[in-house]
């Protein structure tokens, strides 16, 4: 593995052999326009991420706002729950994916506005927001179904032959 040094030096694109490393920001945010008031403009700013996956925006489609969606040169995509003011995802990205989607052919998957799927040159980047189990047995057995969906999708995209990075929460 690389040494501390050897890490800080990549995450500054200055270490010999990791000019080319990928940063990448997960965060999950829990309220994307609470976390805009205060400073999340300026995180992403100084981070300068390559990719940046944030859950938790909390945000239906309308309450994007341009800023939102394309900020510091990045390109936005979207997940958003049918509910209100509940889960969502967005992923940022400096380069423009090969593609794009919200849906993996699952209705576990694709129901709750949890997971943002791009597909970049060396791998698929999943930023997912996992459910969470503890509100009874109903969400347990959602939680696990949607566990097994997802590692059923993200294994056949894998034996295909191009990597998986999965972040979120």
């Amino acid at each position: 593995g690389r040494s501390p040094a050897a890490w800080r030096a990549a995450a500054k694109g200055e270490a010999s052999g990791y000019e080319n490393a990928l940063k990448l920001l997960s965060w999950n945010i829990n309220g994307l326009r609470s976390m805009w008031k205060k400073g999340l403009l300026d995180v992403l700013g100084a981070e300068a991420a390559d990719a940046v996956c944030l859950q938790e925006t909390k945000l239906q489609a309308e309450q994007v706002t341009d800023e939102m969606r394309a900020p510091l040169g990045y390109r936005s995509y979207w997940s958003f729950a049918e509910r209100r003011g509940y889960s969502g995802v967005a992923t940022y990205l400096k380069a423009e994916p090969i593609a794009a989607s919200t849906l993996c052919d699952s209705p576990v998957l694709d129901c709750e506005g949890r997971l943002v799927h791009t597909e970049l040159p060396d791998f698929h980047l999943f930023n997912v927001y996992f459910p969470n189990g503890g509100m009874g047995p109903e969400r347990v057995q959602h939680k696990l179904a949607f566990y097994e969906a997802f590692l059923t999708f993200t294994e056949s995209l894998r034996k295909r032959g191009k990597g998986v990075v999965v972040c979120g929460d």
